[in-house]
């Protein structure tokens, strides 16, 4: 497990060689930590397919203007994350169902505004396989809870490291007290895709906050903080990808990925002093060929601001 963690670090330093370089006397400074859990028994209660996941972003950069700079690398996102892909039965799945995958992630990310569009790109690993180590937190885990083992994992995804391009354009239009902002988005890596979809949020909006948005269900989360207000926010949103190779879908397994994808999700951010909650539900279309139904995911941030 070292020496595939260490391995990725070295791989993802030659990756994000501009990014990784800024600390050392540019005058970058931390300015904002963002963090997503997401689990099916906050959704529909299952513990099945996109099961679980965790990613923590440090942002750090030149400075925070509340709203993206117009240069590249001025802001940058560092995000490390974990997360479970299991079959609908973790003991005795049925024939043609997905195989077992625990997955690391690690990348950064750099946030800008082209031409009034605001901008991402990004650059990482995924490791995926037994030796990640989080298939043996998932058996902790079921045992400390009572739950049932994990035996499938006994015969997961093997051990690959995958590097990762990606990126994101969007465009926040006013409506009012409300923002729509259509979004398009590409990856290249673990899995090759293409996504466009729309956000729209409304309520008591957090104004002058920078957005990260999360890989499984397409939530947005804090990274910046912005200017609260104590009444709730409410999210809205749906996205479509068209999926050109999986990783998760080995040719020898027999289940295909399916060609087409799609995600419609809704929150409500609370604030109450200094702490805040968001809740967020994501649905999620069927990810492979025989997959009989889609699935829905809760997602839950707890933060405190000083």
């Amino acid at each position: 497990m070292l020496k595939q963690i260490l391995s990725g670090a070295l791989a993802l330093m030659c990756l994000c060689a501009p990014a990784v370089a800024e600390p050392f006397g540019q005058g970058y400074q931390t300015l904002g930590y963002g963090r997503l859990f997401n689990n099916d028994h906050l959704g529909d209660g299952d513990d099945r397919w996109q099961t679980g996941s965790y990613t923590i972003s440090v942002v750090r950069g030149t400075g925070w203007e509340v709203a993206m700079p117009a240069a590249p690398l001025e802001v940058i996102e560092y995000r490390i994350g974990s997360s479970i892909i299991a079959p609908s039965d973790l003991r005795s799945p049925p024939p043609g169902d997905r195989r077992y995958a625990g997955r690391l992630h690690l990348g950064a990310n750099t946030y800008f505004d082209f031409k009034g569009l605001e901008t991402r790109l990004g650059a990482g690993l995924v490791a995926v396989g037994p030796d990640t180590g989080v298939s043996g937190l998932h058996e902790d885990l079921h045992r400390i809870f009572s739950s049932p083992r994990p035996v499938v994992a006994a015969n997961q995804l093997p051990n690959h490291l995958y590097p990762v391009l990606s990126g994101e354009i969007g465009r926040p239009l006013a409506l009012g007290r409300a923002e729509l902002r259509p979004f398009a988005e590409a990856r290249l890596g673990d899995e090759d895709l293409l996504r466009a979809g729309v956000d729209l949020s409304f309520g008591a909006r957090e104004i002058g906050a920078l957005w990260l948005r999360d890989e499984t269900t397409g939530q947005r989360y804090v990274g910046i903080s912005g200017e609260s207000d104590p009444r709730p926010a409410f999210t809205l949103g749906a996205d479509v990808a068209r999926v050109f190779d999986s990783g998760y879908f080995p040719a020898a397994d027999g289940v295909e990925a399916e060609k087409t994808r799609a995600r419609l999700r809704a929150g409500v951010d609370a604030r109450l002093g200094m702490m805040g909650v968001f809740y967020g539900v994501t649905w999620l279309s069927e990810e492979f060929e025989g997959q009989p139904e889609g699935q829905v995911l809760g997602s839950l941030r707890l933060r405190v601001n000083f």
